[in-house]
């Protein structure tokens, strides 16, 4: 099946329908797979390069700082235990990996269950195309105005378009990105989705696929 979705002209004019799929647009949300997803994003994310020197690591001697019995002090070791300024560093971070494994097939409901989100809530803007006649922040903050775009945005093509790019970059909560690089974590951070006809289908070819580019998800 089929659902109908307006597309719009850079002046906000509604010029043609478009007919995109049910099982992409029309999805009940799953909470619980959006949230994996977007946690697995993250982890991802990590570099994971946090250490810390333990008392082994650190620089100092290793001698006794003073005898073990009648000084009437706390029995010390060397000066690199971690109790000293300077010393090592007990249960700290050190070098590891944050990756978390998600089924393709759950990282594809989860752009799904997002992208149903927004076109039953009427954030989903489908645009014939951008015409920008320069690159100017004033000119695309006028189109998204016209568009009805009064929250933060993300701004979708199918491939890079440096005018698009270039007129969006200095706009605040506005994010330009490629259809193939869709991902939980921008569709959850930004509240209208902005995209063109060739980029919306090309999400809908992806994510329609039998085996899905890693990319997107």
């Amino acid at each position: 099946m089929t659902m109908e979705l307006p597309v719009r002209n850079v002046l906000g004019e509604t010029v043609d329908h478009i007919q995109v799929e049910d099982r992409v647009f029309a999805l009940p949300f799953n909470e619980s797979v959006v949230h994996q997803a977007m946690v697995r994003q993250l982890a991802n994310a990590r570099q994971g390069t946090a250490d810390t020197k333990t008392r082994g690591e650190v620089s100092g001697s290793t001698r006794k700082v003073y005898r073990q019995k009648h000084t009437g002090r706390a029995r010390r070791g060397n000066i690199r235990s971690p109790l000293l300024r300077g010393g090592g560093v007990v249960f700290g971070p050190h070098p590891r990996s944050y990756r978390q494994r998600m089924p393709k097939k759950m990282r594809r409901l989860a752009v799904k269950c997002l992208l149903s989100a927004k076109a039953s809530s009427g954030e989903l803007v489908i645009v014939d195309r951008f015409q920008l006649k320069e690159p100017k922040t004033a000119e695309m903050a006028q189109i998204l105005k016209a568009l009805d775009v009064k929250a933060s945005s993300l701004v979708v093509t199918l491939k890079p378009e440096p005018e698009v790019v270039k007129a969006a970059r200095n706009l605040p909560k506005t994010k330009t990105s490629q259809a193939a690089l869709l991902n939980v974590v921008d569709l959850l951070s930004y509240r209208f989705l902005v995209i063109t006809v060739d980029g919306i289908r090309s999400v809908e070819d992806i994510l329609m696929r039998e085996r899905c580019p890693s990319q997107v998800g």
